[in-house]
């Protein structure tokens, strides 16, 4: 593992921020370690991600993770977004910890929850937002 680089995302917390008018949110709650991870999108006309940028409370790896993320799909296609792999995002930092594996696969299934409001035309508000509207 690239532990410099690994540092550089966590101080730096590239792409950690609320995003003004996203295109689309999507939310994911890891139940497993309690971690939240919110993923916003600027989509243009033509389907390609113009911005992208990131809420979590998770821990190094989760900021690290969602950094990676956001340099990963930014100008992509949706659908080439939707494409990218845990193995990708381990690979930009040379893997990670075997206890750690799983925080690629977290921060995707945000993004795919992300892509899928996009998809479906929702804009989805926060799961905090969801369950005030249940009270």
């Amino acid at each position: 593992m690239d532990f410099p680089k690994f540092q550089e995302l966590v101080t730096n917390r590239t792409g950690f921020a609320q995003m003004a008018e996203p295109t689309a949110t999507g939310e994911y709650f890891s139940d497993s370690c309690g971690d939240m991870y919110t993923i916003y999108l600027k989509v243009d006309g033509a389907g390609r991600i113009e911005d992208i940028s990131y809420f979590t409370t998770g821990c190094g790896f989760g900021i690290a993770t969602c950094a990676i993320l956001t340099e990963l799909a930014k100008g992509k296609t949706v659908d080439e977004a939707a494409a990218i792999t845990p193995a990708e995002i381990e690979a930009y930092l040379g893997g990670y910890p075997e206890r750690k594996k799983d925080y690629p696969v977290r921060v995707l299934e945000a993004l795919r929850v992300t892509l899928d409001n996009y998809r479906s035309g929702a804009k989805a508000g926060t799961a905090a937002e969801a369950f005030a509207k249940l009270n």
